[in-house]
């Protein structure tokens, strides 16, 4: 059972009907839906996930006090507290008289200022290089399943991406990584003897390799765990998945350390190509610490294009 459809097999069974009936006044100012932490906010939970924080349960996000008052807000913590407990086969996890941290009832400031610093996703330069992509990818995520009110769809579509200079300045600093960890220093620390360096130079080019495509993409990274399936997934260079794997798992013996290298190169070009291709480089080279500059540079805004290349790392 999908987690997100269970919510809203769930929310349409026995939260809409309550809602409806107890609460006619409020509906008109909630947004409900699923989204936030968790595999079943991004489509990715199995059977396995089904071991921590899968039941059926829905988030009611509430606009401010001055439109729905903190006694309002504690009988629908009430009423959702007294929603059944077990629904086609799954069971609810008990819900403090607060709400839960993940499900339940929540204001919308929170739940948006616990991802991104901000209760109305109205960010500063700093705060969107600043937030992990993942966090910003958690108060967009899942589905709205009702917002008449209309604030929290507002606030969303206000975070559904980077800006655009914010954008380059992030991809930047990944593709100056790639290239210092993945073209210069992964054979230079195998010729020096250091097998444990050389992987994690390895790793640290997967890393921003990884993290690079999803922003070619625009969207955000999810959380690590799931960076890889959510690699496959994506319109744009999705094919160098399996070799960013291969990256990681293979050792860096004599035999395989030079196909590692060409693989490292073979994702250069790649993302060099697709640079290119968005017009966001004018560099015409293989070096990628040269692109990496080039996409700084066509940054409009003066102050994040003179930050440190790496603020957005």
């Amino acid at each position: 059972m999908n987690g997100l459809d269970l919510s809203r097999r769930y929310y349409k069974e026995y939260g809409e009907p309550m809602l409806r009936e107890q609460f006619p006044d409020l509906v008109p100012y909630l947004a409900v839906g699923l989204a936030g932490s968790g595999s079943e906010c991004l489509g990715y939970d199995d059977a396995i996930s089904e071991d921590h924080d899968f039941e059926p349960g829905f988030c009611l996000w509430l606009p401010g006090e001055d439109v729905v008052d903190r006694k309002t807000a504690f009988r629908l913590e009430r009423a959702y507290a007294a929603l059944p407990a077990e629904f086609e086969g799954y069971r609810r996890s008990p819900v403090a008289p607060v709400g839960g941290a993940r499900r339940g009832v929540l204001r919308m400031e929170d739940f948006f200022r616990e991802k991104t610093g901000s209760p109305d996703g109205d960010l500063t330069a700093e705060d969107w290089l600043r937030v992990p992509a993942a966090a910003l990818g958690e108060a967009v995520n899942g589905e709205v399943f009702a917002d008449p009110y209309g604030e929290f769809t507002r606030v969303r579509a206000r975070l559904a991406v980077f800006p655009r200079d914010v954008r380059r300045k992030r991809l930047a600093g990944q593709l100056l990584t790639m290239a210092q960890s993945g073209q210069y220093n992964y054979q230079r620390c195998l010729d020096h003897g250091e097998e444990g360096a050389a992987q994690l130079a390895a790793a640290a080019f997967v890393r921003s390799a990884i993290s690079a495509v999803f922003l070619l993409n625009d969207r955000y990274e999810p959380y690590y765990k799931w960076a890889f399936r959510a690699l496959r997934e994506l319109p744009v260079l999705s094919e160098l998945e399996p070799i960013l794997v291969g990256l990681l798992t293979t050792p860096n013996d004599p035999e395989t350390s030079f196909r590692k290298y060409t693989d490292i190169e073979t994702v250069c070009v790649a993302v060099i190509d697709a640079l290119l291709d968005r017009d966001l480089t004018k560099a015409t080279c293989g070096d990628l610490e040269k692109h990496a500059w080039s996409v700084n540079d066509g940054i409009a805004d003066g102050e994040i294009r003179n930050l440190h290349i790496l603020s957005g790392v």
